[in-house]
């Protein structure tokens, strides 16, 4: 059985996850503040963390850096009363795979649930060790990405957006695309943060070289290669 861990300070909201994704068949824990979680995760094994945002002694955003630390790939949904643009893209920054606002619909969370539980199971393990396309290359077994063999740090997000953009190379790719193959999450079109995170990642791949290998196609979505 999968077990879920519950990182939630509001007793009657913690409650509410537990009771019902018990009743759909998944063990849980709760923890009540950031540390507390962060202990829990550390001595226990989790398929799924849910994580409100505004918690006592450890943040959402702080605790998910954390988890990331010790587990790159555990699916990590937040959920938070906190809804802007920017605060999506924070949590996307600490290496958040969704995010839901409060009050949410338990049946979309529970739909939420089950994708990110899938798309952990589907991670093959037999991957190739290195990915390349033009003068960038992607070592899958180090998450190191190099162009021209300059190491280019990135966060998650960035990663996992370039990496599927290099599967996808010279194919435009679309921001539900992204949304729902990239993040598994659903494209919302009130906010621009796919864009905001396709511009962080020219400004890295990018923004030091000659030859651009990001572009964007008005109206369609973006594109990578190095023949435009």
């Amino acid at each position: 059985m999968q077990t879920i861990l519950i990182i939630e300070d509001d007793k009657r909201v913690a409650d509410l996850l537990k009771i019902g994704l018990e009743e759909n068949g998944y063990q849980t824990m709760v923890a009540y503040d950031g540390i507390m979680g962060l202990r829990l995760f550390q001595s226990n094994h989790f398929q799924l963390v849910i994580s409100d945002i505004i918690l006592p002694q450890l943040n959402g955003f702080e605790l998910c850096r954390e988890i990331r630390k010790h587990n790159e790939n555990i699916p990590v949904l937040m959920l938070t009363a906190l809804g802007t643009a920017d605060d999506k893209l924070d949590g996307f920054d600490a290496g958040a795979d969704d995010y839901m606002v409060k009050p949410f619909d338990f049946r979309e969370l529970i739909a939420r649930v089950k994708v990110l539980l899938k798309r952990n199971m589907d991670i093959h393990p037999s991957l190739p060790e290195q990915i390349t396309y033009s003068d960038l290359s992607v070592n899958l077994k180090l998450q190191e990405v190099r162009r021209k063999g300059q190491i280019i740090k990135l966060s998650p997000k960035e990663y996992n957006l370039l990496v599927y953009m290099i599967e996808n190379a010279e194919k435009v790719i679309s921001r539900v695309e992204i949304a729902e193959k990239v993040w598994h999450t659903h494209f919302d079109t009130g906010t621009n943060f796919i864009d905001v995170y396709i511009n962080y990642l020219r400004k890295k791949i990018d923004k030091e070289f000659d030859h651009k290998l990001i572009h964007t196609k008005t109206g369609i979505g973006f594109i990578l290669s190095d023949k435009l």
